[in-house]
């Protein structure tokens, strides 16, 4: 059974040899690590089952200034502090986007890689990423506040701004799953660590639907629904279940209790995550890690549905040793 194989059985709730994993890294924590194991391929030898992409012309992040880029949606990144992702500076300062010029869904050239990054990844289960894909790219075009605002006092503005973004998402979607894609996977961080950023009424109002249209998408071709959304938001699940989501990440173990959600939901939803970069992994010892890494594979991971990985991108906060005892835990499964 290869890397693909065991994630498809396991979203299928199948029986599996082993539990399937995934580790990414910010980049501090990548630095950090290959300076601890010298090995600037590490990545390459930690048993990832997941292959991620995405759709994006050469020219879509440009550097306008040393440390702030430029995305194709026009949104300036000051990645100074955060190199990762950066704090954005809006592109709409009033609630119009007349004379606004959105990217091309069309454009051929972000397309041009995808058939080669399936060939090299023919072992892995491929996934085309969706970052920013509804609330976060209304925000970074708006601003945070100015959205909630937006949502009570021009309802009309955010309506037509996120119908353009579904738009463009939609028919992404479809080209790439032309190309051959297992699933596809969408950023979109609606919670916080008590709950839902613009309560569940106006999640419902303007986010629910949307994202229906595009999981129908996905599920109407026979392929896999992925959610990262950070934050206490498992109110929602019911409501995910019934649009189509097939796998919820990042499964929070400080802000939800993954073992009591898992049992819940088994069957139903597959969790992708689990694993505390705010709680166990920073502060474990690396027996703790490895007891811990190893109760979440035999209480959440022995009937499938889950997808074992830590509850984020790992921070450089995080020593190497206990990334090592994680993954010596993940590669060694009986």
């Amino acid at each position: 059974m290869n890397e693909r194989e065991r994630v498809l059985n396991a979203l299928e709730f199948n029986t599996i040899d082993k539990v399937p994993h995934h580790l990414d890294f910010t980049v501090p924590a990548r630095k950090k690590m290959i300076q601890y194991l010298n090995d600037q391929n590490f990545e390459q030898k930690i048993g990832n089952h997941l292959a991620f992409t995405k759709a994006l012309p050469p020219d879509a992040f440009q550097e306008v200034k040393p440390g702030f880029i430029r995305d194709e949606w026009g949104v300036v990144w000051n990645r100074t502090i955060d190199p990762d992702i950066g704090n954005p500076i809006p592109v709409f300062t009033q609630p119009s986007f007349k004379g606004y010029r959105f990217p091309d869904p069309d454009d051929p050239r972000r397309f041009q890689a995808l058939p080669a990054f399936l060939e090299k990844n023919k072992d892995k289960f491929c996934i085309l990423k969706m970052s920013y894909s509804l609330f976060e790219r209304t925000w970074s075009l708006r601003g945070m506040e100015n959205v909630l605002t937006d949502m009570i006092t021009n309802p009309e503005f955010i309506e037509d701004l996120m119908d353009q973004i579904t738009q463009y998402n939609l028919k992404v979607i479809s080209k790439a799953l032309d190309i051959g894609f297992d699933g596809v996977y969408f950023g979109d961080d609606w919670g916080w660590q008590r709950g839902l950023i613009m309560g569940p009424a106006m999640w419902r109002k303007f986010i629910k639907p949307r994202m229906g249209q595009m999981y129908a998408s996905i599920k109407n071709r026979g392929r896999k629904v992925f959610l990262h959304c950070c934050g206490k938001v498992d109110e929602l699940f019911p409501d995910l279940i019934e649009i189509g989501l097939d796998v919820f990440n990042p499964f929070q173990p400080e802000v939800m209790d993954i073992f009591a959600i898992k049992k819940h939901y088994q069957g139903k939803l597959s969790f992708y995550g689990g694993i505390g970069i705010q709680s166990l992994l920073p502060f474990g010892t690396v027996d703790e890690v490895k007891r811990g890494v190893q109760n979440i594979l035999d209480e959440i991971g022995k009937y499938g549905g889950y997808i074992a990985s830590p509850s984020h991108a790992l921070p450089k906060d995080i020593p190497c040793e206990n990334i090592i005892a994680m993954l010596d835990v993940l590669n060694n499964q009986s």
